[in-house]
């Protein structure tokens, strides 16, 4: 992905100076990895699944300094571009395909633990969206965790997280993240979790948008990065992650649908640029 020397975002919100680091035990190997994903496309804190990890009490948060590396601060430079990609991205779809303005999100950069309305971001997180305050949280350490234990590595692999986080925010800004979330309050499990999927699905194919409408416009991508992102989602589909862990899919628990799902909604997006393209709600086949 070509994205050196091109404009960083301003909407970036660095709390990387200050923080803490959670001890993560009791869960390894793949049981981890299967806990990390759930945080990481759902948006919830999924620390408390994680036996053995130490409480950080909400006071102490933010009270350690941060050694800031090298890398840290590439991956820093590579977030704030391409969340000024998305923001440019998105304004002009808005504009074109609504006729209405595109407010974009916050991004927080952390490292180690934060805290949000949506509950405490860490590691064990991953990246998320939260609407209450419309800001996207990641731990740019969590690059590290999808090359070497989600086996989803590369740059574009990295923009495309970005991209699903702020896709979230597409779909609150749209209206549509508000109601799914409202009725899956009120819903049986099985019917939010179906909920669930359509809202991930969406968030793919918004990701293919935007990565279709950035090439257009900054002719960002190289050969094989498409391939990185259709990766990444095949790793993170709730039949891979279940068959990783060494259990055999269950449907019925699926909250972020199938790895050929999310490479099909990713590519859907990506080959149409068409917002009413990515209606998972209405589609016949998910």
């Amino acid at each position: 992905m070509k994205w050196q020397g091109r404009r960083g975002s301003r909407n970036i919100e660095d709390r990387r100076s200050s923080g803490s680091k959670a001890a993560v035990g009791g869960v390894g190997g793949l049981g981890l990895l299967a806990i990390l994903a759930i945080g990481y496309f759902l948006g919830i804190d999924v620390t408390p699944l994680l036996e053995g990890t130490q409480s950080i009490p909400s006071g102490q948060i933010g009270g350690q300094t941060v050694e800031i590396t090298e890398a840290d601060e590439r991956a820093a430079q590579f977030v704030s571009v391409t969340l000024a990609d998305t923001e440019e991205i998105w304004t002009e779809v808005f504009a074109e395909q609504l006729g209405g303005e595109y407010i974009p999100p916050i991004l927080v950069l952390y490292k180690g633990v934060t805290q949000s309305p949506c509950g405490s971001a860490s590691g064990a997180t991953g990246p998320f969206y939260c609407p209450s305050d419309q800001k996207v949280y990641l731990d740019t350490d969590f690059f590290t965790t999808m090359e070497r234990q989600l086996g989803a590595g590369g740059d574009f692999a990295e923009a495309y997280v970005v991209a699903h986080e702020v896709a979230h925010h597409v779909q609150n800004e749209l209206g549509i993240l508000g109601q799914a979330n409202a009725y899956r309050a009120k819903a049986s499990e099985a019917e939010s979790n179906a909920v669930s999927v359509m809202i991930e699905l969406q968030a793919d194919c918004f990701s293919g948008i935007w990565a279709k409408k950035a090439d257009e416009k900054f002719g960002s991508l190289e050969r094989g990065d498409i391939r990185e992102a259709l990766n990444a989602a095949k790793q993170i589909g709730d039949d891979t992650l279940q068959k990783n862990a060494g259990r055999v899919p269950q449907p019925h628990t699926f909250t972020h649908g199938t790895s050929e799902q999310r490479q099909r909604w990713f590519a859907t997006g990506y080959k149409t640029g068409d917002l009413n393209a990515c209606d998972t709600f209405s589609a016949d086949r998910l």
